[in-house]
């Protein structure tokens, strides 16, 4: 990702579903702001430590070389819901879940005229034109990139989504140039695994599949493994990522992929 840091001004906000926040910002930076074709599109939203006085202009690197660690801002990565340069707007959905966590309540409080700092954008998939069909399953958190890529397939495409969220209120129109499926599934405690039986009770169309999988790590991983091992999809069809894992923020999430990279260089 690079690491430009991009600084915008939100433009307003709208409450989408019960605990789903869409911010849109704009401002003269975004015209240096790569268009890219990736419908993964995501961003570092950079949240400045209270107290603590940055350098300006703001400047990451500058930032990281000058002070300490413990003031370095916080950083927490989100999916760009959609970019238009022609308008000058840029949209990120944040899932909001009360007082817990940094970038949900920043939303939440968030007002015209409010700075919005980014690095990026970063982003590795975008549906295949020419796959047969395609399959597109997530949680909340992957909800704004499925819903990108259900506009990018192609007219009359098959595609099948399987989202799990929290409730009925939780669930929002997608829409599709494809033959588009949703399949949503609301959250059972004593159901951790009802994503995963979800695809597996799929009846998969003939043909070709471009998979898109993203969300909570668990439910990456139980969905990837029943893909690769019982559906027997190549690896190159699948764009799969851990967004998140269940009982830790950002950061522990990333010293706990750090830990896991390490272990398999060492295999």
């Amino acid at each position: 990702m690079a690491r430009r840091t991009t600084v915008l001004a939100v433009r307003r906000t709208e409450r989408l579903t019960p605990h789903m926040i869409r911010v849109v910002a704009g401002g003269d930076q975004l015209a240096a702001f790569p268009d890219t074709s990736h419908t993964d599109r995501y961003v570092k939203i950079v949240f400045p430590r209270r107290g603590v006085a940055y350098p300006e202009p703001f400047d990451m690197d500058e930032i990281r070389a000058r002070l300490p660690r413990e003031q370095w801002p916080a950083t927490r990565t989100y999916t760009i819901r959609s970019f238009d340069p022609v308008g000058g707007e840029l949209t990120i959905d944040f899932v909001h879940h009360g007082e817990a966590g940094i970038a949900g309540p920043w939303a939440a409080a968030a007002r015209p005229g409010d700075v919005l700092r980014l690095l990026g954008p970063g982003g590795a998939y975008a549906p295949d034109r020419d796959a047969d069909w395609h399959l597109l399953v997530g949680d909340e958190s992957a909800l704004p990139a499925i819903s990108a890529a259900c506009e990018r397939i192609p007219a009359g495409v098959p595609a099948l989504a399987v989202i799990e969220v929290a409730d009925a209120a939780e669930q929002q129109e997608l829409s599709s140039p494809g033959d588009l499926r949703i399949s949503w599934l609301h959250r059972e405690p004593n159901a951790p695994d009802q994503l995963v039986e979800a695809v597996r009770a799929l009846d998969f169309p003939p043909g070709r599949v471009h998979a898109f999988v993203h969300g909570e790590a668990g439910l990456v991983r139980g969905v990837r493994t029943h893909l690769l091992a019982e559906r027997e999809v190549a690896r190159e069809l699948l764009s799969v990522s851990g967004y998140w894992r269940r009982g830790r923020d950002e950061d522990g999430w990333r010293e706990d992929k750090a830990v896991e990279r390490a272990a398999a260089a060492g295999d």
